[in-house]
């Protein structure tokens, strides 16, 4: 059973997710009740940025995560995150700017097409709101900790600033910086 606190976050996905079309975002094709369950059907993409995160250091044939990244290595994760911040740029440009509020390799999605090029998407918009320059304020201490900007914790009143915040700590996760 969901609480009405994950009810609205689906709802808020969903209303979200049907006005975005790129690249960068997990595609949304349709969504419908049956019975007492909401069924969103999206695009398949079969990774997680997460995963990839776990297990590049032995994808690069490091001996250990301490191990120093290589030169090819740090230049595929050098894209990947350039990729991310082509993904907030998307959301931020909008008419109506998307703070997402949520950003974290859980939640950036690996796209795979039958040519095997492969991007990221955004997914996961269930905290994400849509950001008013005039007045609007937001909701204080949503997000996930670790990643959340600090602001999110202690006012209302901030914008799209706060998901460059949580890339910023991404970038340090894909640059083994956390580790060290």
């Amino acid at each position: 059973d969901l609480t009405d606190e994950k009810k609205r976050n689906v709802i808020n996905e969903v209303d979200i997710l049907s006005k975005l079309d790129s690249i960068n975002v997990v595609q949304y094709y349709n969504s419908w009740f049956e019975s007492d369950y909401l069924y969103i059907q999206m695009e398949y993409c079969p990774q997680t940025l997460r995963k990839v995160l776990d297990d590049k250091w032995r994808a690069f044939g490091r001996q250990s995560p301490k191990e120093p990244m290589n030169s090819y290595e740090y230049y595929i994760l050098c894209e990947i995150f350039w990729e991310i911040l082509r993904c907030l740029q998307y959301i931020h440009e909008l008419d109506s700017p998307i703070i997402h509020r949520d950003i974290k390799p859980a939640n950036i999605l690996i796209s795979v097409t039958h040519d095997n090029i492969m991007s990221l998407k955004l997914c996961d918009f269930g905290l994400a709101t849509e950001h008013d320059t005039k007045s609007k304020s937001h909701s204080r201490g949503v997000g996930t900790q670790g990643y959340m900007a600090p602001e999110i914790g202690y006012t209302t009143k901030y914008d799209t600033k706060v998901d460059i915040y949580s890339a910023g700590i991404i970038g340090l996760e894909i640059s083994d910086m956390y580790l060290r």
